[in-house]
């Protein structure tokens, strides 16, 4: 069991993992790690040394240097840098690379909430709380369009439906981590949510675990 309450937020992209992730890490007064950004900070650095994201071991080179606080970089949020990142993820050894990093902030004293892809499964399994949080297809294709769409490009529904469905395939079909729920995990799906209400759905989940959490470390 983990020694500080760490809750894990996985699920596909635009299913709001992130914005739920960033609440609870709110709501709790935890550090929080957006670890989707690692993969895409790797694919765009990659891409601007001039490396081919097929080629492992340039990604790796990249993967091994990096670190949190380089992560602020805008270029990461685009729809360029998200299929970048699906790309280098697929190499078992850049995950290697940074999962160091990962299982690293999951074991701050104070707690942690990490949002990616296997972090229930993989990075944190010991975690106390466990969301795997996703929406349908489309719904996650208009969300992320709105937000593509607030960041000046210029994209359509149907381009955005198509790299998610691409991206989803990839990364629940790759190898190494590949996306699932952990098998303790609580499913929330958030088609027909808020981002208000998936927010308090999410803390409902996390509370119970809380509870559940504090309740087993006291003395028998």
């Amino acid at each position: 069991m983990a020694a500080a309450f760490v809750i894990t937020v996985d699920g596909p992209a635009a299913s709001g993992k992130g914005t739920i992730a960033a609440r609870l890490a709110a709501d709790y007064g935890l550090p929080m790690l957006d670890t989707g950004l690692l993969y895409r900070a790797v694919g765009v650095l990659a891409e601007r040394a001039g490396a081919d994201l097929d080629d492992a071991a340039a990604a790796v080179r990249i993967a091994q240097a990096l670190s949190a606080d380089q992560l602020g970089d805008p270029a990461f949020r685009t729809r360029s840098a998200g299929e970048a990142a699906s790309r280098v993820a697929v190499h078992t050894a850049v995950r290697l690379a940074l999962r160091e990093l990962q299982v690293g902030f999951a074991r701050r004293p104070e707690g942690a909430v990490l949002d990616g892809r296997d972090q229930g499964t993989v990075i944190c399994p010991e975690a106390a709380a466990k969301l795997y949080v996703t929406a349908a297809p489309e719904v996650r294709a208009e969300r992320r369009l709105k937000q593509l769409t607030g960041q000046g490009e210029a994209v359509t529904h149907g381009e955005i439906l198509a790299d998610i469905l691409k991206r989803d395939e990839r990364d629940s079909g790759r190898a190494d981590s590949p996306m699932r729920p952990a098998a303790d995990a609580v499913l929330l799906d958030t088609s027909q949510m808020t981002i208000d209400e998936a927010a308090d759905a999410a803390r409902r989940i996390v509370e119970a675990a809380r509870v559940r959490w504090e309740a087993s470390r006291k003395p028998s």
